[in-house]
């Protein structure tokens, strides 16, 4: 096959046929259409977002031993965390994220005509603040409100549990991905 299609090319190339032009034409479209898609992609302003750059350097994420909302942010935020309480000789943290709640609810929001359960809704709300150590505070108390939808079935409960699970920790993820954009757009550190 590779070599009928290169005995092909070649004798196009030795005759100087039309479809040697055509050919190549053809095999140039797709390099000129990913050129061209990527200048007008730029040209419109479009950016992958980037990783987020900060005014601090180093972060005390408190409570350390709650919710999974403060461990995930923590890992998240891997070596500019430091633990908020510090002894004497070490340095204070630059700012100080708090979760002062992570909340989760299930709720029953739809019932059949026999009244069995049909769908629920989880509902997770996370409620934090973020201030320096001398007390400034950069973000007010502030709360991510996050609710998913998941049909029920009584036939298919194991994979159902799963789906949920699956929901919960991505509702999560996404709580976390909001604190870091939010902790991202704070502008300066000073009183």
């Amino acid at each position: 096959m590779m070599q009928s299609s290169l005995r092909t090319l070649a004798v196009w190339m030795a005759r100087g046929l039309p479809g040697w032009r055509n050919a190549m034409v053809r095999a140039r479209w797709p390099v000129l259409a990913l050129v061209l898609s990527t200048t007008l992609l730029q040209g419109c302003g479009f950016a992958l977002r980037g990783a987020p750059t900060y005014v601090f350097n180093t972060v005390a994420v408190t409570p350390e031993r709650s919710g999974g909302v403060a461990a995930e942010l923590s890992r998240l935020m891997g070596t500019r965390v430091r633990p908020a309480v510090t002894a004497e000789d070490d340095i204070a943290p630059d700012a100080m994220v708090e979760v002062l709640s992570d909340s989760r609810q299930k709720v029953v929001v739809g019932v059949n005509a026999a009244g069995l359960i049909r769908e629920f809704e989880l509902r997770l709300t996370v409620r934090f603040s973020v201030r320096t150590p001398q007390g400034k505070v950069l973000i007010e108390p502030t709360d991510i409100r996050l609710e998913r939808s998941v049909s029920f079935n009584e036939a298919t409960v194991l994979s159902k549990e799963t789906e949920e699970i699956m929901l919960w920790r991505a509702m999560q993820t996404d709580a976390v991905q909001q604190i870091v954009r939010r902790l991202a757009a704070i502008k300066s550190l000073a009183p």
